[in-house]
């Protein structure tokens, strides 16, 4: 096929990326995902006090971005793409940097527990319309209701949180679909294009947060702190997103991403001691059931 993706240019290191790989079983990629897809942000909530909202967001994309750069050279792959997998890379770039930079800004207005189970309405209506099975309703209507729940907590308080929350939410499922692209060749070729579009991604935030960002560059300690955000939430998440989606059908991998919701209410309160209400934690349950209710279009076929 003319836009399938070729062998990754970094065979070499990337060979041994995917024999490590292949010894771990794809779940324990999932769970760690899970772990620090929201354990970053988190952290980064902290740095709010001393840096810019959009600074950080930068300095975690800028990070992970010289991380790949020096672990995967990542420009041998772009070198080596086509036309349409420069376009694929560009588009993750811009994807990864908007969805950064809106997430801070939700972040910055809504508990981290609110805005993880807001996040998975997304990937649960897009499965409901494309498979229209009894399960899917159930799962459609579980995330509604969680979704209800949360909202009528904040909207008042926080209609532009929401707002961004929401735009944050249709960002992940473009991630999703574009990631699951990336690792079309497998986990290791994956991690290269993944590397590409990280570089991609800190020149397009570039403009709303580097002269933000700049002000950590008289502080070693923010600097190590954006750091290692950075790594928490940019490259040890999508490094394992991509090793476990070269490996599981999609449906599993939408399956394991009702761990997200639950994670990031417990990095929360763990954290930043967001203790949700009663409503809060009704309604991030709700979204918890509805992810892991949820059936896509490949697993409704072999069902």
């Amino acid at each position: 096929m003319a836009d399938s993706l070729p062998r990754s240019p970094a065979a070499a290191s990337g060979g041994r990326l995917a024999l490590a790989a292949e010894r771990v079983p794809p779940p324990a990629f999932l769970v760690s995902s899970a772990v620090f897809h929201y354990l970053g942000p988190a952290c980064a909530v902290l740095l709010f006090a001393r840096l810019d909202v959009l600074g950080v967001a930068w300095l975690r994309i800028a990070s992970a971005a010289l991380v790949f750069a020096v672990w995967r050279r990542p420009w041998r792959d772009w070198r080596a793409a086509t036309p349409y997998q420069r376009r694929l890379l560009v588009a993750m770039g811009a994807v990864l940097a908007t969805m950064n930079c809106t997430f801070y800004l939700a972040l910055e207005r809504l508990p981290l527990g609110t805005v993880g189970a807001v996040e998975f309405l997304g990937p649960v209506v897009l499965a409901a319309a494309g498979v229209r099975t009894r399960r899917n309703v159930a799962a459609l209507a579980l995330v509604l209701a969680g979704v209800a729940l949360l909202t009528d907590v904040h909207l008042v308080a926080e209609p532009l949180g929401l707002a961004l929350a929401f735009g944050n939410c249709a960002l992940f499922v473009l991630y999703v679909v574009l990631g699951h692209r990336l690792a079309a060749d497998g986990g290791a070729s994956g991690v290269g294009r993944l590397g590409a579009a990280m570089l991609v991604a800190a020149v397009v935030a570039a403009p709303a947060g580097l002269a933000q960002g700049a002000a950590a560059v008289t502080s070693p300690v923010l600097l190590a702190a954006a750091f290692g955000v950075g790594v928490c939430s940019s490259v040890i998440p999508y490094v394992c997103d991509q090793l476990a989606m070269a490996r599981v059908p999609r449906a599993t991998f939408a399956l394991m991403l009702s761990l997200l919701p639950a994670t990031a209410a417990l990095m929360g309160v763990a954290v930043l001691g967001q203790v949700p209400g009663a409503a809060e934690a009704a309604g991030i349950a709700l979204v918890v059931a509805g992810v892991a209710v949820h059936r896509e279009r490949d697993a409704a076929a072999g069902a």
